[in-house]
């Protein structure tokens, strides 16, 4: 649904491009974790998805059209939640009233039904610039959702969120997929999203390190726990535990465990040669 040829990205007086070169395709009905550090090149993909930046070369397409044409009928089937939301200062009705319209699937119903889950309250009587961070995250992201868009972009959108909060997001994304809807998010607090994800790009230093389904993360690489510290010296990456170490270790077909992303994205940072040998990804050095 969602395509991405040789593109390339370099902000104005900068030597180094944000984006490099980069070649990738998203399906619908999953939802995608882009992680990354600080600076890796995240956000400007998403604001090069949606069509807001102009790349050097290369394009996005979404459906077969080039997103930086800024079609309507385009528009209309892609939101974007930044990191830094400013909202203006209307009710949540006046801002449906203004914005709905722009979004064609856009449902009223849905969006309750999203704030619901988020359990926020009332918040149809207040101005939406008296909420605090995390109410107008909600509230925003639940309009979002509700726009019924084919593609969803989510920038850091757990910033804000205390941990019940980010406990209703996971619902809340988990709840929302469908099979013509596309959600890809941008974070890198991985711990936020490892039980939503069905797939993951690992982005630094402007390029992929890994993209790959969290199914065949798991064929390909076990994440246990031991106190062994033998096998803890021959792990592809470990992290110091209680008791011992998690580490990461190729998968002879024995194991079944979950994708911890703290140890894929280690490993992915930190032995590339690895990653690039397991997974077939292409990077520059």
């Amino acid at each position: 649904m969602l395509k991405i040829e040789n593109l390339t990205f370099r902000y104005p007086g900068r030597k180094t491009p944000a984006i490099d070169n980069l070649s990738m395709a998203f399906e619908g009905g999953a939802v995608y974790g882009l992680l990354g550090s600080n600076g890796a090149g995240k956000s400007t993909l998403l604001y090069l998805i949606a069509g807001l930046l102009t790349p050097k070369s290369g394009e996005v397409t979404l459906k077969g059209v080039n997103t930086r044409r800024r079609l309507p009928q385009t528009l209309s089937d892609i939101f974007i939640v930044p990191d830094e939301l400013t909202l203006p200062a209307v009710t949540l009705g006046t801002f449906v009233k203004i914005n709905a319209p722009f979004y064609p699937r856009f449902s009223e119903q849905d969006m309750y039904r999203h704030l619901a889950t988020f359990e926020v309250g009332d918040v149809t009587r207040y101005k939406l610039t008296s909420l605090s961070l995390g109410q107008r995250k909600k509230v925003f992201m639940s309009f979002a959702l509700a726009c019924n868009t084919s593609l969803l972009l989510m920038d850091e959108p757990t910033n804000g969120l205390d941990i019940p909060s980010k406990a209703a997001f996971r619902r809340f994304i988990a709840s929302s997929v469908t099979d013509d809807k596309t959600i890809i998010i941008s974070t890198h607090q991985v711990r936020d999203i490892d039980k939503i994800i069905d797939h993951v790009v690992i982005m630094d230093n402007q390029t992929v390190l890994l993209d790959s389904s969290m199914s065949e993360i798991s064929r390909k690489l076990a994440f246990i726990s031991t106190a062994d510290s033998e096998r803890i010296n021959s792990a592809l990456v470990s992290l110091p535990a209680v008791g011992g170490a998690q580490i990461a270790i190729a998968n002879d077909g024995s194991y079944d465990t979950e994708v911890n992303l703290e140890l894929l994205f280690d490993l992915a940072t930190s032995k590339r040669e690895t990653i690039n040998s397991m997974f077939n990804t292409v990077y520059k050095q």
